[in-house]
């Protein structure tokens, strides 16, 4: 059973979804900003964790009051550390995407309130020696979503990124889409154009304190998606260098950037043995 409430934080108000029993576990969602995503993992999480999602401030569901803010990265931290606080923490904090360079932020902020941190593909591309070229790569992404809109612009992001859903195979598709994927998908548009005008630009440029994380590294999982690895798909590519400069070994986990839609069952799996290695 899911516990739905919307939280009042600082400057917005955040939908949250609880639920199961045990320690404390924290998903924060990428640019997708809609945690209906974690769905699934979570409900398979959740016999042995009490799973948090919630939509980032911002985002459809959790309004904020006026603006965004010049700092909205700092917001979604100090936003996250306040639901852990909120529901008696230290906790497992997962973060994929841009979720999980909120979670990144959070160990070297607030590294009391982190049990273990599992980062999934942080698309943190300051990192990489080509940035220039991939930042003017996303510059063009976003003059065709200010020409074009999102459907475009994401299209064009797809093909630098290889970032999509992966299918499965014939014969193996749902029924039907479960109504919470129906109402995502029509939260869509307004979602990823907040995204494309708040955290797009900053996010993947973030200058993320490489030492002041190495402190906290014993406490880090650094994961990648194997087909993104696989496929030397730029969203496996930050974690790599990172995990060298923190001397830490990167870990597979099913799929690609999205690997916990196509594979949720696989993705708990890799979850819970991560954590189990850092144990």
């Amino acid at each position: 059973m899911t516990s739905v409430e919307d939280v009042a934080v600082p400057g917005a108000r955040l939908h949250t979804d609880l639920r199961g029993s045990g320690p404390l576990l924290v998903c924060a969602v990428g640019g997708n900003g809609d945690p209906t995503v974690f769905g699934p993992l979570a409900d398979l999480l959740a016999p042995r964790w009490t799973v948090l999602t919630y939509v980032r401030r911002g985002f459809v569901r959790s309004p904020v009051d006026g603006e965004v803010g010049p700092d909205k990265l700092g917001a979604d931290v100090e936003d996250l550390a306040l639901l852990i606080e909120r529901h008696g923490g230290p906790a497992v904090v997962l973060g994929s995407s841009s979720g999980a360079i909120v979670v990144l932020e959070l160990l070297v902020r607030r590294p009391e309130l982190v049990r273990a941190a599992i980062a999934h593909e942080p698309p943190l591309v300051g990192l990489l020696e080509d940035r220039d070229a991939i930042v003017a790569r996303f510059d063009t992404v976003f003059a065709t979503y200010r020409r074009e809109g999102v459907v475009a612009a994401m299209a064009e992001f797809g093909e630098i990124t290889g970032v999509a859903v992966r299918r499965p195979p014939p014969g193996e598709e749902p029924a039907e889409i479960p109504p919470e994927f129906v109402a995502m998908r029509e939260r869509w548009p307004t979602n990823t154009a907040f995204w494309f005008e708040h955290e797009y630009g900053p996010y993947p440029v973030h200058p993320l304190d490489v030492a002041a994380l190495r402190e906290h590294a014993d406490r880090l999982v650094l994961a990648v998606g194997a087909v993104s690895r696989a496929e030397d798909q730029l969203a496996s590519r930050p974690n790599l260098v990172l995990a060298r400069e923190l001397g830490l070994t990167p870990l597979e986990f099913p799929g690609g950037h999205l690997g916990y839609v196509e594979d949720p069952a696989g993705f708990a799996v890799a979850v819970e043995g991560a954590l189990r290695l850092l144990a």
